[in-house]
């Protein structure tokens, strides 16, 4: 667990916090979690289960990305974490988007860092840095520092999102 960015405590309540990372702007009560599953209301503060649990990296084309002629030919190292602020029943990732019934200590996926993802960007020749197959506002903490860091190493970063996003989530990014 990480101290999730974004949130604000709600006046009145010292126990009820107010997520600002989702347009749904979850108000999530002491013990409970917001919309994505994944972002947990302990004692007043907002925690991020998900950080640096990889529910998938693999290398894509960078062309399977909704974009037109950027990179071309390139090779995109491409991450998830579960969670999804949406609950699409068509979803094709849905076995890892869909997290809101894990145990907060059993949330899926390897631990990882955002130095060893840019390293692995980095030794398998790609030129960029995928946040993509759930969706990665809700595994911001994580994708905001990998993308830091691959900027610094000379990276793009693309990040493959259903728009949902609150505005200063946008801003940081």
């Amino acid at each position: 667990m990480k101290t999730a960015l974004l949130w604000e405590p709600v006046p009145g309540d010292e126990k009820k916090v107010h997520c600002l990372l989702c347009r749904h702007e979850c108000e999530i009560a002491e013990g409970r979690r917001g919309i994505c599953g994944v972002r947990l209301n302990d004692g007043g503060t907002l925690w991020t289960l998900n950080y640096g649990l990889l529910v998938a990296a693999n290398i894509d084309p960078v062309e399977k990305k909704p974009l037109y002629h950027f990179l071309p030919g390139t090779g995109s190292f491409s991450i998830a974490s579960a969670g999804c602020n949406f609950r699409c029943t068509h979803c094709q990732n849905s076995s890892i988007s869909q997290v809101r019934h894990f145990e907060p200590d059993k949330i899926p996926g390897e631990a990882s860092t955002p130095e060893s993802v840019v390293a692995a960007a980095l030794r398998t020749g790609c030129q960029s840095i995928s946040y993509t197959y759930t969706e990665p506002t809700i595994f911001f903490e994580f994708a905001l520092e990998t993308a830091r860091l691959a900027a610094d190493k000379g990276l793009k970063n693309i990040f493959v999102s259903n728009g949902y996003t609150g505005s200063k989530a946008i801003e940081m990014m």
